[in-house]
């Protein structure tokens, strides 16, 4: 079981630092560990199981990065050939005092530039990334309801690790070469049909709880607005106790998530 190994920091304004691969490990056919670090990362600021990085993906051999909490006029002010490409990620894991984080990749070959970058990445390779938030708040919900498709994976497998809670995790994948081992047992779907449809058919089927839930929802976009309408218009969930995101759309672009 990978657990949270999280030190006091002393949280500074966030800005974007260079990190150097320092492992790659294979999870499963479709998904990779990739081992980040640098002196900086104590300085990374984690909120949660969810925590957000945006990825700062070289194009060119003249790898730089912007400098202040102004980042975002000083990416757009490089030029395109520079520019590095930026991504959102989930960090899976978290380590200040080794100065050491991993973050989950989906692999889809060369088909987007961050997948690319993966399924090449060796020790030694660089690349920069930006501290950008976390949503997961279950408060004093009694129970937790945990959806998502695989790149919404690296965060339900985090908050499967955290105390307490009685969560119930619904993942919908391909098959069971996305299947992973959790700290808690899931139900694992294997897609067919439209996004997010075998989650619906097995909400239709499951007994909730007594008490206050809280749900989170993540993944391709059709599937955490139909999950979600589901649960608000047919199971009377309070939208106050459900968060959703749609991390990506399957009629735009290979998945390029928060969260792989």
């Amino acid at each position: 079981m990978t657990t949270q190994t999280i030190a006091e920091p002393q949280v500074l304004p966030q800005r974007p630092m260079f990190v150097t691969v320092t492992a790659v490990r294979r999870l499963s056919a479709r998904m990779a560990r990739i081992t980040l670090a640098g002196h900086e990362v104590r300085h990374f600021a984690y909120e949660g199981p969810d925590q957000l990085a945006r990825v700062f993906f070289p194009v060119s051999d003249d790898f730089r990065l912007p400098q202040t909490e102004r980042w975002w006029p000083e990416l757009q002010a490089m030029p395109e050939e520079r520019r590095p490409v930026l991504r959102n990620y989930t960090v899976r894991r978290i380590d200040r005092a080794s100065g050491e984080l991993d973050i989950d990749f989906v692999l889809h070959g060369d088909s987007g530039p961050a997948s690319a970058w993966a399924c090449s990445a060796r020790p030694g390779d660089r690349l920069g990334i930006l501290s950008d938030g976390a949503e997961y708040r279950p408060g004093d919900a009694d129970w937790q309801l945990l959806i998502g498709d695989e790149t919404a994976l690296p965060s339900i497998a985090s908050a499967l690790e955290g105390p307490g809670g009685r969560a119930r995790a619904l993942l919908e994948v391909g098959d069971d070469g996305d299947v992973l081992d959790l700290a808690a047992p899931a139900t694992w779907l294997h897609r067919s049909g439209p996004r997010g449809s075998q989650v619906i058919r097995a909400l239709r089927d499951m007994a909730f709880p007594e008490g206050k839930p809280y749900v989170w929802v993540a993944g391709e976009a059709k599937l955490a607005t139909s999950v979600r309408r589901y649960l608000v218009n047919e199971r009377s969930v309070a939208k106050e106790q459900i968060y959703f995101c749609g991390y990506w759309r399957a009629d735009r672009a290979p998945a390029q998530s928060t969260a792989a």
